[in-house]
């Protein structure tokens, strides 16, 4: 097994599992706009997450395509469960797309867990402490800020930084592979931004990291 990647699956897993994400899990928060009941309404995207996603993951190794060009879908994973909870989770999702294509190798869904889910997600994490801090806390600036603009930034830098760690696209010339990954990013971008905006007009209680509070109605305490 490849040591970079292992060695950081590693450490995000357990950083994440010592915040105790199963708590999100138990009970849920007191959002205005959620419904009431013992179970978190984050259920919901969480199994939505295991079902759909590993198929996406597997899709470029299930059929012979020229350009296999990877969905990541970290950062919206990030957006509705937060990023302790986003990490088992991932690493979940490349175990099963694992299991699901026999073209898929352990090595190379780790590889795939690692880049395509653990590294956008944590770095749209950390773009979201910023914009909180230097921003504040707006409607605005959470959809376009961390939905869609936060997905290009974190998910091009996360391909950066595979490519540099040695990490090559199928069929793409190392000369393109910035190109390329930069094109994937805003497609990823589209879907997560426009995700985004329709739960919190619909279904705020899916997304770990919305509060009414904090984002309509300006209360800090």
């Amino acid at each position: 097994m490849p040591f970079l990647e292992t060695a950081l699956a590693l450490v995000a897993l357990v950083v994440a599992l010592l915040m105790r994400p199963w708590r999100l899990l138990a009970s849920s928060r007191p959002l205005v706009t959620q419904s009431h009941g013992d179970i978190s309404p984050l259920w919901t995207p969480l199994l939505a997450t295991l079902v759909i996603l590993p198929w996406l993951w597997a899709l470029p190794t299930l059929h012979k395509m020229p350009l296999q060009l990877q969905w990541s879908g970290a950062c919206l994973v990030t957006l509705t469960l937060g990023w302790p909870l986003a990490v088992p989770v991932l690493l979940a999702v490349g175990t099963i797309a694992c299991l699901l294509s026999p073209g898929l190798e352990a090595e190379a869904a780790l590889k795939l867990s690692v880049w395509h889910g653990l590294v956008p997600a944590t770095l749209a994490m950390l773009w979201g402490a910023l914009l909180r801090r230097f921003l504040g806390t707006k409607v605005f600036v959470y959809i376009f800020g961390r939905g869609f603009i936060g997905t290009v930034l974190c998910l091009f830098s996360a391909g950066l930084l595979a490519q540099m760690a040695g990490e090559q696209l199928p069929g793409v010339h190392q000369e393109l592979g910035k190109i390329a990954r930069w094109l994937m990013a805003w497609g990823d971008a589209v879907i997560t931004g426009m995700m985004a905006a329709v739960f919190v007009a619909y279904r705020p209680q899916w997304l770990a990291t919305w509060s009414d509070d904090l984002y309509l109605y300006n209360k800090k305490g």
